[in-house]
């Protein structure tokens, strides 16, 4: 339902581009997060920017670092990370939800996802 691009290998203090491409009615409704999965560890909210674009949330762990934004003309979202950390290495996945902002962290809450994609950050 939404497609990812971006992702793959750097080396720690490097940047990357995630982008989430969603169907207009999504974009337009839901707000839109993204998520991450490393081994061995729980999923962790990362970042998430409301449907209306005023508002944005951020993980503990990503402040300062990463920046969530939207394209309404591309129906895309987008997830700069900059300062990259081994410790960011997982597998990323964007996620939209109809939820209050206060469960917005709230995985469980999104009912669309995309497919998801590798980041590996070396030392």
């Amino acid at each position: 339902h939404l497609v990812q691009s971006g992702g793959g290998l750097v080396q720690a203090g490097d940047s990357l581009r995630l982008s989430c491409t969603a169907p207009r009615r999504t974009f337009s409704t839901n707000h839109m997060g993204w998520f991450r999965l490393a081994p061995g560890k729980e999923r962790e909210f990362v970042a998430a920017i409301s449907r209306t674009g005023e508002s944005s949330y951020y993980g503990d762990s990503v402040k300062g670092r990463f920046t969530i934004s939207r394209d309404t003309a591309e129906y895309t979202v987008y997830l700069q990370m900059n300062n990259l950390k081994p410790d960011d290495t997982a597998v990323y996945y964007c996620g939209a939800t109809l939820t209050s902002a206060a469960s917005i962290p709230n995985w469980k809450t999104y009912a669309y996802w995309g497919q998801g994609t590798q980041v590996t950050v070396s030392t």
